[in-house]
Order: C-alpha cells, then sequence, then structure tokens
C-alpha cells in the first residue's frame, strides 16, 4: 500500500457525506411502497427537512460536504439540489433510482448512471464521483465509471486508506458501515427487531473509529442520510463530530473530490515505481 502524504503537513484526511435518497431507497427496496405512504414520509422528510438542517450545521463550521444524490431525485427535489450547489458542496453519483447496481443488467446499469450524470450536472454539479446504491456493485460497474470519465469510487470496504484499483485509474476512497448512520439508527415497521441506537452510543463508535483511523494515516469517511441524521439530536451529533475531528489539526477536513483528486496525483498507476 502507497504512503500518502497529505497536503499542508497533514497526517490523516475525513468527509462529511450525505447520501439524499429521499423515497428512492424504499421504492428500490420494495415497489409496494409507493402505495404507503406513512412509509414514505420518513423518507421525505430527508430533502424537506433534513438537508436544511444539515447545511446550517455545515455552513456553521464552514466546511463543505459531498451529497451523493439518486438522479432521479433531481427531478423530484430540485430546490433542495440547487440549495445545496449554492451552498458550494460537492455533488456525487449516487445511481438513478437507487437501485443496486447488482440487480441490474449491464445496460439498466449504464443507463442509471448516464441519466443521473446528465441530470446532476444539468442543475450544476461538477461530478468526479460515484457511491454505489446499498455499497452493493455489480461486475461491470468499475469499467461504466471509468468510461465515464470519473476519478473515483467511495462504496469497498477493503481498507480505511485510500487506493488505486488495481490496472485502473479510479481511486477508492473506503467506507465501513460502522461509519453509516443507518445500521445504527434505521427503523421501520418492517424491520421491527432493530434497536434505535442512542446518539451517545453511536457518538462514541465514531469517535473511536475516527481516533484510530488518524492515528494510521486513513481517510475517515462519515456517512449520513438526512431522512435518518436530519432528525434534531442527530443534527445535533453531526455539530458535535465535526467539532471533534475539527479539533485535530493534522486532519484534513474536505469533499471526497478533493481527497480523491489529491490521492489521484500521490498514488502510482499501473507500470508506474
Amino acid at each position: 500500500m502507497a504512503t500518502i502524504n497529505w497536503p499542508e503537513g497533514k497526517e490523516s484526511a475525513a468527509s462529511f457525506t450525505f447520501d439524499v435518497d429521499a423515497e428512492s431507497a424504499w421504492l428500490a427496496m420494495d415497489p409496494a411502497n409507493a402505495e404507503r405512504p406513512g412509509v414514505l414520509s420518513q423518507a421525505i422528510y430527508g430533502p424537506r427537512v433534513g438537508v436544511p438542517l444539515i447545511l446550517e450545521v455545515l455552513t456553521k463550521h464552514a466546511i463543505k460536504g459531498s451529497f451523493f444524490i439518486p438522479g432521479i431525485n433531481v427531478e423530484l427535489y430540485p430546490e433542495t439540489v440547487q440549495s445545496i450547489i449554492e451552498a458550494g458542496h460537492e455533488l456525487g453519483l449516487h445511481g438513478y433510482t437507487h437501485t443496486p447496481p447488482a440487480r441490474l443488467s449491464r445496460e439498466e446499469e449504464s443507463d442509471e448512471l448516464d441519466r443521473a450524470f446528465d441530470l446532476l450536472t444539468g442543475a450544476g454539479g461538477t461530478i468526479t464521483g460515484y457511491r454505489s446504491p446499498s455499497w452493493d456493485v455489480s461486475p461491470h460497474t468499475l469499467d461504466l465509471l471509468e468510461a465515464k470519465g470519473l476519478v473515483y469510487a467511495s462504496q469497498f470496504m477493503d481498507d480505511f486508506r485510500p487506493y488505486r484499483h488495481q490496472g485502473r485509474g479510479l481511486v477508492e476512497l473506503p467506507v465501513q458501515w460502522i461509519l453509516d448512520d443507518w445500521p445504527h439508527f434505521a427503523w421501520y415497521a418492517g424491520d421491527s427487531a432493530r434497536t434505535i441506537r442512542s446518539t451517545v452510543e453511536v457518538e462514541a463508535i465514531w469517535k473511536e473509529e475516527f481516533d484510530g483511523m488518524r492515528v494510521r494515516g486513513g481517510s475517515y469517511i462519515l456517512t449520513m442520510h438526512p431522512q435518518v441524521s436530519g432528525r434534531p439530536s442527530r443534527v445535533a451529533l453531526l455539530d458535535r463530530m465535526i467539532e471533534y475531528v475539527a479539533s485535530h489539526e493534522d486532519v484534513w477536513i474536505t469533499t471526497c473530490a478533493e481527497i480523491a483528486a489529491h490521492v489521484d496525483e500521490q498514488l502510482p498507476r499501473e507500470g508506474q515505481a
């Protein structure tokens, strides 16, 4: 694994990222949810309430986040997407309908990628990265991303440091379920065996993982969903997490796009020393 020299003497990197799924995740999970307005109401909360609250916290700390948005939500929630762009945050691809690529044919996956790219760039976003819905890639995903000219993906869990995919130009910014809000906080009637965790417990988990990754020069990618972490108590948790990460002067806090661009210059390509 190549050593990454982070900018300005920093020892590690961190990015706060948000998957603005809205209803698309629930409809991809089960199309019958289209007839269940009560189920979808918790999804609608994300763009309607969660995103504005999250943007307030990011503005307070003067940091830029990375927002991965299914293309269909550019059509359904154009004002929400525009508010993210106007605040200077990164937009990233997250499919068109939030259907996991592993459930799609190559042609269907390519069409989803093209439609989402056109919608996000048409809205004014500069797109260099992708995160697969449910972090579930197909055998074709990396080929399609490279053909699209993307710089990075953020969906694999095989490291805590950025790396370049073997034989490719594509950079990976690894993620992990431990740093995703959904396993800790999400609850719905169809999965009533789940237990909602307190923010105190999750804060301890997220800080412990940050501490471990920081001393090893990793990139800390925290993934949050506005419909989950846009609740008032969890917005307060985001506020505290940003304060905690920012209190470490040797950590570079930036967008996934900036991390990937820096790593792309640092990591050798196949055939290079």
